[in-house]
């Protein structure tokens, strides 16, 4: 330990680092830049913590001890390391973009195995800012579903380990919420960032078109995919976004009232939000007018043709990644193999239009001429059963997804920012979230706003059973695993 560090000690004189686990990214890279923790006590403390929980969830399909120790402590060794953002904060990267030296599957066990040579972009942004890589979160088979489960891996949600922590990004929302990390990248196509966020209890903003480089898979999914942070508060959100958009820090800026629509109404015919999701939004529309927000109830114009827009870019998107990764179709998962022979079927007969989604994001752009945000529900109820799913048909996954999601893929093919975040508790324990949509260009807004709930109303930060800042921590899980 540097002579100059200053941290928690323990009975003995020592750092106590396992007080470190548990802390926001924020927090983390403030105490690693000014001296009082070193990076490699930050990684180690949560690599022993990973070590400990991840049994029990599977969040990680690799975890890099040695490889992340190492870059830890070029870290500390980094002259720059009191301008870092994310000195010293460990992160975890979803199995879809390359971490260089690792082998990107994007959640297939039929990928041809090949160790990239270089970071992704985002990942190269995340480093140079200080953040290190302990590891590679699962993610189920080409990234296309809201459970994250294959062969011989169900990942569990870590309020309730019967429950799945959704997907695609669920092994980054895992790891997220077990606090294994304080911060970890996903990303989203048809909800895949909020969906998690949502199942655990997180903060999430999906980004814009453009804003953050995507590169993910073949073409993004016909550009519905973006690059984006998981994490337990607003403000670490904020700064992962900033680093990953390549943008000067977030910096306190305050908005005047808003005009804000609320809609419940489910985009997909038959299905809506349970009593408990309805509570939720209206405890928060409560929230927004008792700080001076003005609220009116307006349903978004998502048409049918929109809805079929993300569809078939959802669809086409299997078999576009599995030819990009030279996947043999025959050896993908079954559910995977029919998406994929759907998807090659919509790219022949041309359903994959561009101006379908530039007449919805025109359509959408009218829509916010006279309000500044759109909150809605995210999903119908409590999360899916954490089940192999992978065993079960396509039809079984897709309807699944449907009933249970109907709220984020909108605004995938609009290219709109969205943020979600956590809004309250289900009587059986399992978090509650709603959902912010804004126009383009909305996402300082959408995190201010966020920020100003959590200050209203405080969520927990982590699961209880594995929350590493109470004793809980090492209990056993709080629901036996399926």
């Amino acid at each position: 330990m540097a002579a100059d560090t200053v941290g928690v000690m323990d009975a003995s004189g020592g750092l106590d680092t396992a007080q470190v686990v548990g802390l926001p990214a924020t927090e983390i890279a403030e105490r690693v830049r000014s001296g009082r923790l070193t990076a490699v006590e930050a990684v180690r403390a949560h690599l022993e913590h990973i070590a400990a929980v991840d049994a029990r969830i599977g969040a990680f399909r690799v975890v890099r001890t040695e490889a992340a120790l190492a870059e830890a402590a070029a870290v500390d060794a980094s002259p720059d390391r009191s301008s870092l953002p994310l000195a010293g904060v460990p992160i975890a990267v979803k199995d879809n973009v390359d971490v260089a030296g690792e082998v990107c599957t994007d959640g297939s066990p039929a990928c041809p195995e090949r160790t990239a040579t270089a970071d992704h972009p985002v990942v190269a942004r995340l480093r140079a800012a200080g953040a290190v890589v302990v590891g590679i979160t699962r993610a189920p088979e080409l990234c296309l579903y809201a459970a994250t489960d294959g062969p011989g891996t169900v990942t569990r949600n870590p309020w309730d380990t019967a429950r799945s922590p959704a997907g695609s990004s669920g092994g980054s929302a895992a790891a997220v919420a077990s606090g294994s990390v304080p911060l970890a990248h996903g990303n989203d196509g048809m909800g895949s960032l909020r969906l998690p966020a949502a199942a655990c209890g997180l903060v999430t903003l999906k980004p814009g078109l453009g804003v953050v480089p995507a590169d993910i898979g073949f073409d993004d999914w016909s550009g519905m995919a973006v690059n984006g942070a998981l994490a337990t508060t607003v403000a670490d959100v904020a700064v992962a976004h900033a680093v990953m958009a390549g943008q000067e820090q977030p910096a306190s800026h305050a908005e005047g009232p808003l005009r804000i629509a609320v809609s419940t109404r489910s985009p997909v015919p038959g299905v809506r939000a349970d009593a408990e999701t309805r509570a939720a939004v209206d405890a928060v529309v409560a929230l927004l007018t008792a700080a001076g927000h003005t609220v009116v109830r307006r349903d978004p114009p998502i048409s049918t043709g929109a809805a079929a827009g993300a569809l078939a870019r959802w669809m086409a998107g299997a078999e576009d990644d599995a030819e990009h990764l030279g996947i043999d179709r025959a050896a993908l998962q079954p559910r995977s193999r029919t998406h994929a022979r759907i998807g090659r079927a919509v790219r022949r007969a041309g359903l994959v239009r561009p101006r379908t989604a530039e007449r919805f994001r025109e359509r959408m752009s009218g829509f916010f001429d006279d309000v500044d945000l759109l909150l809605t529900p995210v999903t119908t109820g409590p999360p899916l059963p954490a089940r192999p799913w992978h065993e079960r048909s396509f039809l079984a996954n897709v309807t699944a997804n449907a009933r249970w999601a109907p709220w984020t893929a909108a605004w995938n093919l609009a290219g709109l920012p969205a943020v979600v975040l956590p809004a309250g508790m289900r009587p059986e324990g399992l978090p509650l979230a709603v959902q912010f949509v804004g126009p383009p260009g909305a996402e300082t807004r959408l995190l201010w706003i966020a920020g100003e709930l959590e200050r209203q109303q405080p969520w927990r930060r982590h699961a209880p059973v594995f929350d590493p800042l109470t004793p809980q921590a090492t209990a056993p899980p709080a629901t036996a695993p399926v």
